[in-house]
């Protein structure tokens, strides 16, 4: 996946200056896709020139403008024809994972602080993906809120399904890593050598 299709589906909700998009990266599609702000300004004015999206020059402060971008009818149809086509997977680059397939070469200690790290991460992330989660089901994620006014009711409970939907895959891949992490502190416990 590039960049441009999650600019562009937070482009589906609403017109967006580069920094509102680079705010929406933090607090909603950046679970799901990170992407720094030295990504996000370059790839929007490469979309721009490519039709997907229009810039408009909206007053910003007394003196300055900023650029507000819209998604264009080309941006929507590359848009469907992305959601429409089958991802490829590519080749997985898992460093915890990794790094556990030879903790014989760490120290038992270090090991097990690799592992309580993994579970403060995941049990962190968790904790964020559910209350997301439950903003999008109960309507009150300023996202969703904003799709809510622009799309009519008889979409809405597809809107929030799908998107908690995503949520969900994150919760479980992370309540997954968790328990995972537990299984190995249990390991590193029956294999380490012991004190006589």
């Amino acid at each position: 996946m590039s960049l441009r299709y999650a600019l562009l589906a937070l482009l589906t909700a609403e017109p967006l200056t580069g920094y509102d998009a680079v705010k929406r990266f933090g607090g909603s599609v950046g679970y799901v896709w990170h992407a720094p702000d030295s990504q996000v300004y370059p790839e929007l004015r490469r979309m721009e020139k490519e039709g997907l999206i229009a810039g408009e020059q909206v007053r910003w402060g007394p003196r300055s403008t900023k650029t507000r971008y819209s998604i264009t009818d080309d941006g929507i149809r590359a848009f469907r024809e992305w959601m429409n086509t089958p991802l490829d997977y590519g080749p997985v680059r898992d460093a915890p994972h990794m790094q556990s397939a030879y903790f014989e070469w760490a120290d038992p200690d270090r090991a097990r602080e690799h592992l309580h790290r993994h579970i403060d991460y995941y049990t962190e992330q968790v904790g964020r993906w559910i209350a997301i989660r439950d903003a999008i089901l109960g309507a009150t994620h300023p996202t969703i809120a904003t799709r809510m006014e622009k799309y009519p009711a008889p979409d809405h409970e597809r809107i929030i399904a799908y998107k908690a939907f995503a949520y969900e895959g994150l919760i479980t891949r992370g309540e997954s890593e968790i328990e995972w992490a537990r299984k190995g502190l249990n390991l590193i416990d029956e294999l380490s050598p012991r004190e006589l």
